[in-house]
């Protein structure tokens, strides 16, 4: 029987746990993402076996028609909710890491929304946001606020803050749930060394919490940030980019060229701008707004 070296086995052991994941990967993101990147150069209706190759001109269709890029206004909505999200879920992780009664209870109701699925939810808030019969408008006027009713979904100057508070109201309780285990990391002695030196809550989270977790919230905003460009479900479950286009994203904008329109060249180069505007917004908060931090 052949005996391998404590060398040669190791490079076995690793060789056999690596060859299934690396197939995987290559099979199911490198593969997809090469024909992706192949696909943005032609002309392709979905169907045809012929793809023409056009070369850059569905870039350049991209970069010259500027209905295309109006729509990631849109998607500044959802990262201005973002932010207003992580930072209720520091306030909530704050106040739940501390001795508070019933605190296991709120943190479960608290991350319930992370758990349920996307679709359930926008069919939940669309009853909850119906102009009719809906739950929200019902509460306003039980409670003498009638001029509040709006048409949460059909009013075009709304909408994108309607929908961005469902987001953000389903991704709080995940980021709650992170920042709640980056304070529970930071050592009980510090705080009290900075209590016994007469520093309050403030002080004692601006010169001891704040520099602990700063890593966390770091990856968090960057969550925030390709979570924001990457909205598809909310406002094609909802509203399908209604009314006239008001909550249209820039990826159900890509969904919509490819399947409705049947230009799927085009939407893959779509895909591949996105892909490179993600990158690119990540690279600048890393380097240039969080301080370009390992």
């Amino acid at each position: 029987m052949f005996a391998m070296s404590y060398k040669v086995q190791r490079y076995v052991i690793l060789v056999s746990f690596l060859t299934l994941p690396l197939l995987l990967l290559a099979v199911f993101s490198f593969y997809p993402a090469l024909y992706l990147a192949w696909l943005s150069f032609t002309s392709w209706d979905g169907y045809s076996p012929e793809k023409a190759w056009v070369g850059l001109s569905n870039y350049k269709e991209i970069f010259t028609n500027a209905d295309i890029f109006k729509v990631l206004s849109h998607n500044f909505v959802y990262f201005i909710g973002g932010i207003v999200q992580n930072i209720v879920a520091l306030f909530f992780a704050v106040l739940l890491n501390s001795r508070l009664r019933g605190r296991n209870a709120f943190r479960v109701l608290l991350f319930l929304p992370y758990i349920m699925n996307s679709v359930a939810i926008a069919y939940m808030f669309t009853y909850v946001y119906d102009a009719q019969n809906g739950s929200l408008n019902a509460l306003l006027t039980s409670v003498g606020l009638q001029s509040w009713i709006k048409s949460w979904l059909g009013d075009a100057a709304i909408v994108n803050y309607s929908l961005a508070f469902i987001s953000a109201w389903k991704f709080m309780g995940f980021n709650m749930v992170i920042y709640l285990g980056a304070l529970q990391s930071i050592p009980g002695d510090l705080y009290e060394a900075a209590k016994i030196d007469g520093a309050g809550p403030f002080k004692s989270f601006l010169y001891i919490t704040w520099p602990s977790i700063i890593k966390i919230v770091e990856l968090s905003m960057l969550l925030t940030v390709s979570g924001a460009l990457e909205v598809f479900d909310l406002p094609f479950v909802m509203t399908k980019g209604g009314p006239a286009g008001s909550s249209q994203t820039f990826v159900t904008q890509t969904v919509e060229t490819a399947f409705n329109f049947s230009n799927y060249g085009l939407a893959s180069a779509m895909g591949m701008v996105l892909l490179f505007i993600v990158v690119l917004v990540i690279f600048v908060q890393r380097k240039l707004i969080l301080r370009g931090g390992d």
